[in-house]
C-alpha cells in the first residue's frame, strides 16, 4: 500500500539521510496548499546540499506570498551567505520576482562584491522587475560589462525601469554590432515615448535582423495603442 504523501511525511522525508528522498519532496509537495509547500520549502532552504537549496529557493519565487517579510529574509540570507552561486543567483530571481524593495540594497553588495557572471546577471534582472529609481546608476554601470548577457539584461532592466534617462543610453546601442543587442534594445525603447525613440525604432524597424525588424515593429504599436 502507498503511503500517503501528507504534510508530516514529506516534512519527515526532508530529514532522510537519502539525497534522493528529500529531492522528491521538492516534486512530491505540488498537491500541497501554498502554505504547506511553504514551510517545506523554507527547511529545503537549509539542506546541506546545493541542488536541494536551490530548488527550493526557486519555489520561493512564487510561494513567498504566503509570508513576504520571512521570505525576504530567507532570500537575503542565501544572496549574501550561500557557498554556490547557482543559489544566490536563484535568491536574487526570486527577490526580484517577489518585487521585494528592500531587498534593492542587498541586489547591488551582491553586485559589486561578485566578479561571477550568472550572479550578476540574476541581480541586474532583479533589479529591473522591482522597476525602483534607484537603481539607475547600477544598471548603466552594467551596460558597460564585459559580459554580452549581463550587458543585455541592463539595457532590458532600464526599460523595465521606464526612467526617461535612460533614452540616452539606449539610443547609444542602436548600431551595436550584436543583433541580440540591438533586439533588447527595440524591445526596451517601446517604453519611452519620446520623439527620438520613434525615430530609432524607425530605424530599427528596417534592421537586417528579422528578430530586431519585428521587435520594433511591436514597440511602435505599443507606443501609438
Amino acid at each position: 500500500m502507498t503511503e500517503a504523501l501528507t504534510m508530516a511525511v514529506l516534512q519527515e522525508r526532508l530529514g532522510d539521510s537519502e539525497l534522493g528522498v528529500r529531492m522528491a519532496v521538492l516534486n512530491q509537495s505540488r498537491h500541497l496548499s501554498d502554505g504547506e509547500r511553504w514551510q517545506l520549502m523554507q527547511k529545503a532552504a537549509t539542506d546541506t546540499n546545493a541542488r536541494i537549496r536551490y530548488a527550493a529557493i526557486s519555489q520561493m519565487a512564487t510561494l513567498g506570498h504566503v509570508d513576504e517579510t520571512t521570505a525576504a529574509d530567507v532570500l537575503g540570507t542565501a544572496l549574501r551567505q550561500d557557498p554556490e552561486m547557482d543559489v544566490r543567483a536563484a535568491a536574487a530571481d526570486a527577490l526580484g520576482a517577489l518585487k521585494v524593495q528592500a531587498a534593492l540594497p542587498l541586489l547591488a553588495e551582491a553586485f559589486t562584491n561578485t566578479q561571477d557572471w550568472l550572479l550578476q546577471f540574476s541581480v541586474i534582472a532583479a533589479l529591473g522587475e522591482l522597476g525602483n529609481p534607484e537603481a539607475f546608476d547600477l544598471l548603466e554601470q552594467a551596460t558597460g560589462h564585459s559580459n554580452e548577457l549581463v550587458r543585455i539584461a541592463a539595457l532590458g532592466a532600464l526599460g523595465e525601469l521606464g526612467d526617461v534617462r535612460a533614452v540616452p543610453i539606449l539610443l547609444g546601442f542602436v548600431h551595436d554590432p550584436d543583433w541580440q543587442i540591438r533586439h533588447r534594445v527595440a524591445q526596451a525603447l517601446g517604453a519611452f515615448h519620446q520623439p527620438e525613440t520613434f525615430r530609432a525604432l524607425e530605424q530599427l524597424q528596417q534592421d537586417s535582423s528579422t528578430q530586431v525588424a519585428e521587435a520594433a515593429q511591436v514597440a511602435i504599436a505599443t507606443l501609438q495603442s
